[in-house]
């Protein structure tokens, strides 16, 4: 390969372009493990958008669960809104076991008094309607809690996506170099031969391509294992030739006022917020129903008799009333008194959470976004320059063997470096839409 592919690689990299270019512009992947990883004929199942990666972690058994708990949850609403069932009873009384129950028919004649009864616990204090809005608040909470999971799972299904992204291209730079490291080696047997290069030289080239060699089955081991990663996040199946990666790298453009204005709005919109707060109020509801316990709930109800003898349409009417004393449910008061605070200081550990991670969340965007733009427009273009300029001044004998190396060393250890910074800023950037976006929107 010539120092030509080695700056196309390296100049593509600085542009952003995603694995599909760099596969048609660089050549073919040395023999190895992951040629499948970074081809440019990959089958159609094999390759992966972000939008498919969003799509899938809205599937992840993670998200599952947090919607089976909403549907529990909002089950919970239907069990708390429902009154006491009443109590069907029957009965038989006033049997003489002295003088007997008389002849004749059991249920027509014989002295027994047979009765069927109805009764009805009437809740006080307002018990039902309390029981059902602390019900409603935990349901509002579990839906914040299954939107936080589907959000968390975006954010990271996404992270991976890009992670694979940097593999892939990481493997694709590595084997450029590789393969000059390579050629360089071959010229320089070639000129050893020829009584051109001292041994040493050879043998310094030829190590080069070993440890070029070597750094291949690193970045194949990388890109591997992101997408093995990927698959965790999505449940995706990772294909036999593994998967391709569709799409580049996001521009760098912070807007420091936006974002900053945004900020304040976006903790009350976060769902772990939201599902603080709506604890907070189920407490509140709890604890009210707690102190409504302080109001007996007493049971009325009636009975139809029936007593040969005496009479065969008696009417009863009854009233029960539980004495509980004023203490009774002290207990149960205090119990909620302390999950209410609780659930106040969780609120208010929400919050500061949210606030750190938001306010992080900006500075790492904007951080990495200027980091990027500086390796664009700088570092990445002056390292390019000069190995371009080294090769030139070696080919014409202006420069020895060790400076070419390092020159080499440098544009290679730079444009890793450039991929890096591209990979955090579009994790960075990514997590901040996802975060800043409605939730019908994600």
């Amino acid at each position: 390969m010539s120092i030509r592919h080695l700056f196309l690689v390296g100049g593509l990299l600085a542009w952003g372009a995603g694995p599909a270019t760099l596969a048609a512009d660089a050549p073919g992947p040395i023999s190895g493990p992951t040629s499948g990883l970074s081809g440019a004929s990959a089958p159609a199942s094999s390759v992966l958008s972000l939008q498919q990666v969003l799509q899938a972690a809205r599937q992840s058994p993670e998200v599952l669960a947090a919607q089976r708990a909403l549907n529990a949850a909002r089950a919970d609403v239907l069990t708390a809104d429902r009154a006491p069932a009443p109590t069907l009873s029957a009965g038989m009384s006033s049997i003489d076991l002295q003088n007997g129950v008389g002849s004749g028919s059991y249920w027509s004649q014989k002295r027994v008094d047979k009765s069927l009864g109805l009764d009805w616990t009437w809740e006080r204090g307002n018990k039902r309607a309390l029981r059902t809005e602390a019900a409603e608040r935990n349901a509002k909470a579990a839906q914040a809690d299954s939107q936080d999971a589907l959000l968390m799972q975006q954010i990271g299904a996404q992270a991976a996506f890009y992670d694979l992204l940097a593999a892939q291209q990481r493997l694709q730079a590595v084997q450029a170099i590789g393969q000059s490291a390579a050629q360089l080696s071959h010229s320089a047997q070639l000129r050893l031969k020829a009584g051109d290069l001292s041994a040493q030289d050879a043998a310094r080239t030829h190590i080069e391509a070993e440890r070029a060699r070597a750094d291949e089955q690193s970045a194949a081991l990388d890109s591997q294992q992101a997408a093995w990663a990927l698959s965790q996040w999505t449940g995706l199946a990772v294909p036999a030739g593994g998967w391709q990666v569709q799409g580049g790298w996001p521009a760098s453009a912070p807007d420091t006022v936006q974002a900053d204005a945004l900020v304040e709005a976006l903790i009350e919109q976060r769902p772990d917020v939201i599902a603080a707060r709506e604890r907070v109020a189920a407490a509140q509801a709890a604890l009210q129903s707690a102190q409504a316990l302080r109001q007996a709930d007493p049971s009325v109800g009636t009975s139809f008799d029936h007593f040969p003898g005496t009479s065969t349409r008696l009417l009863a009417f009854r009233i029960s009333m539980p004495l509980n004393g004023w203490g009774r449910f002290d207990g149960e008061i205090a119990r909620a008194l302390a999950q209410e605070e609780q659930s106040r200081d969780l609120l208010q550990k929400t919050l500061l959470q949210a606030h750190a991670d938001l306010g992080a969340l900006v500075q790492a965007w904007q951080t990495s976004a200027r980091r990027l733009k500086i390796y664009d427009d700088s570092i990445l273009p002056q390292a390019t320059r000069v190995a371009a300029q080294a090769e030139t001044a070696y080919s014409k004998g202006g420069l020895t063997l060790t400076d070419l190396l390092d020159a080499r060393r440098t544009l290679k250890t730079t444009q890793l470096e450039a991929l890096a910074v591209r990979n955090e800023h579009a994790k960075a950037l990514g997590t901040w839409q996802l975060r800043s976006a409605a939730p019908s929107s994600r």
